[in-house]
């Protein structure tokens, strides 16, 4: 019965520690090839930093990692993927902040629960969105703006790339900081939203650097605002929207690579540590830094708790608006 007892506590403690190092594996992590699913098309963003940081993470982990685009239904589709794939470290997700924090409270139906899919390895990288105004609007501040918007009988119009976008959140989330009441007007693109504020259709919009800043270098738009703790080093004469006259103000689009929900802790770990390291290459930050992207590398933990937090916010929101998308 001893020795009978003195095995089965063995068992169970190497079982303990199998589970819960890498290095136990039948073979170390990785000893294959690394999925990173884009759940946007390629060109944007969101795959340009999934192939950048997968290009430099196979070099530190020793495996191919491969960049895999499935887009469709504001990111869904690619994230259901990595949702239901094996937790096992070899499929991840280059989420954005929509997939993680927003998209549940906006479709009436959901392939996955965010809250509860994935496990958060790092934030790769965030950037704050801009208030921007067009050039010939007599607004020169945000408390000019916040003083016209007020004064214009139905409210000025502002466009974004589509309902429930990040351009048209980042505004709801304005007027429910200053108690402002826009006309929003929807297009089909960022690219149409900035085309109609060049035309005088709008007056104004909310949205990530690489969409407006082009525009405002060449005159086209003004920037108002930042909306962010610190000033963004493009934009030195900008102030953050706090700053200019609503204390807290804060709306950022963030990007972050995430696994199925119970992947090993170990593996997270040293997922979130290698892409750290990746993230802190000098070439790396300056490519990012000039389209307004700052490079991140928080922690597991760090990013759980930014997720749980942004995720309370937009529901407020979106819940308030009342939006909805089928």
């Amino acid at each position: 019965m001893r020795t009978k007892r003195i095995l089965t506590l063995a068992s169970g403690v190497l079982l303990a520690f199998a589970l819960a190092s890498p290095s136990v594996y039948a073979q170390p992590y990785p000893s294959k090839p690394v999925k990173i699913v884009a759940p946007f098309a390629p060109g944007g963003l969101v795959d340009v930093l999934a192939r950048a940081v997968g290009d430099r993470l196979a070099k530190s982990l020793g495996q191919p990692v491969i960049v895999e685009n499935r887009p469709g239904a504001g990111g869904n589709v690619g994230a259901d993927v990595v949702a239901r794939a094996e937790a096992d470290g070899y499929t991840l997700l280059m989420s954005s902040a929509g997939i993680l924090t927003i998209n549940q409270f906006l479709y009436a139906r959901m392939p996955f629960d965010a809250a509860s899919a994935f496990a958060p390895v790092t934030v790769v990288a965030d950037m704050p969105m801009l208030l921007v105004v067009r050039k010939d609007l007599s607004a020169r501040d945000v408390k000019e703006f916040i003083a016209l918007a007020k004064e214009t009988p139905g409210g000025l119009f502002f466009g974004s790339p589509g309902n429930g976008t990040t351009g048209h959140l980042g505004m709801e989330l304005f007027m429910y900081a200053t108690g402002l009441k826009l006309q929003h007007v929807p297009y089909k693109s960022a690219a149409e939203a900035v085309q109609a504020a060049l035309a005088g259709q709008t007056a104004t919009m909310f949205d990530n650097p690489p969409t407006v800043m082009p525009q405002i270098k060449a005159g086209g738009l003004r920037a108002l605002g930042v909306a962010a703790k610190e000033r963004m080093p493009q934009l030195p004469d900008v102030p953050t929207i706090s700053e200019a006259g609503v204390p807290g103000f804060e709306a950022s689009s963030w990007f972050g690579l995430v696994a199925p929900a119970k992947t090993p802790r170990p593996v997270v770990d040293l997922l979130a540590a290698e892409v750290a390291k990746v993230l802190k290459d000098p070439e790396m930050q300056s490519r990012f830094a000039q389209s307004g992207a700052r490079l991140v590398g928080n922690t597991p933990d760090q990013f759980a708790a930014l997720i749980v937090e942004d995720r309370a916010r937009w529901e407020k929101v979106i819940k308030g608006a009342g939006i909805k998308l089928q």
